[in-house]
């Protein structure tokens, strides 16, 4: 397995101009932004997340979207297929297609809408891997999902083979040296909050999945370089660069303010699918001063 660490993108779904139930992919876009990526040092592709707009997408045009992007990458870089369900059979069916279409690993978020126990989410996550033999990543994101993975189960489902790490949304600095104690130093710890990633890495994290890598692919990559080798004076300056563009990308639900910067860049057309809409207008200059504040 290519070595997963970094600068990883959480990269967004492109889709034919408008806002509708049915608002058709645009792979050629796609295209572009796997360019941009591989010119511009980012180190991991995860396709298919929540950023990538993964609730919306019906089974066949996920399963499409992890097939065309690992066939795209050609592993020129890890590719992560966000495979995550709040159904079990269905994250298996998807955890599944995912290793037939030769992806490095899955990405499953905990089972939303449920709330389910912290013996549900072991049992949820020891089912998919040992159904699918196949290196799977956990994703806490209880903001998202209302439902929090604790170190303690974290603890627990690292001691399964092919459990090989977690992307850990909650901002909470204290969780990197907390599982890190409990899980050991080969368990990866990936950060899933651009704003706090920096120190998350620099206290002993592998790396970030990130939203502000789809618009600063280049100076994520430097940033992460950087808090990686331990050089935190450039790691802390890069990052206090792209601080408001962290908070600002979320002015909205991600990934209507992340899409929208993308549009000004020309990297994207407006489209984006129902129930998630174009970034209300009284926000674009909000976002647009994070962008020129950045650099962009």
């Amino acid at each position: 397995m290519s070595i997963i660490q970094g600068s990883i993108v959480a990269i967004v779904t492109p889709m034919k101009s408008g806002s509708g139930a049915e608002t058709a992919l645009d792979f050629d876009r796609l295209d572009t932004l796997l360019d941009f990526h591989f010119d511009s040092g980012t180190q991991g592709i995860v396709v298919a997340g929540t950023t990538g707009e993964s609730a919306t997408l019906s089974e066949a045009e996920h399963c499409e979207l992890i097939e065309y992007v690992a066939g795209r990458v050609n592993g020129r870089v890890p590719v992560i297929a966000g495979t995550g369900a709040n159904s079990t059979h269905e994250a298996i069916r998807l955890t599944a297609f995912a290793k037939k279409a030769n992806v490095d690993a899955c990405l499953l978020v905990t089972p939303y809408y449920n709330k389910p126990t912290q013996e549900g989410l072991f049992l949820h996550h020891k089912a998919i891997a040992e159904a699918v033999d196949i290196p799977q990543i956990l994703y806490n994101v209880p903001g998202r999902t209302v439902c929090d993975m604790l170190p303690e189960t974290v603890a627990r489902l690292s001691t399964i083979t092919n459990i090989i790490g977690i992307k850990e949304a909650t901002g909470n600095i204290s969780r990197v040296s907390e599982i890190r104690a409990l899980c050991g130093s080969e368990f990866l710890l990936f950060s899933g909050d651009d704003a706090t990633s920096c120190e998350f890495m620099l206290h002993g994290g592998n790396g970030v999945i990130s939203v502000t890598a789809n618009v600063c692919p280049r100076k994520m990559f430097e940033m992460c370089s950087a808090a990686l080798t331990n050089d935190r004076a450039s790691a802390m300056n890069i990052d206090s660069n792209l601080q408001l563009l962290h908070q600002n990308l979320f002015v909205e639900a991600n990934p209507i303010p992340v899409k929208w910067a993308l549009g000004e860049m020309g990297l994207l057309d407006d489209g984006i699918r129902l129930p998630l809409t174009w970034l209300s207008p009284d926000k674009e200059q909000i976002v647009k001063e994070a962008m020129r504040h950045s650099g962009l």
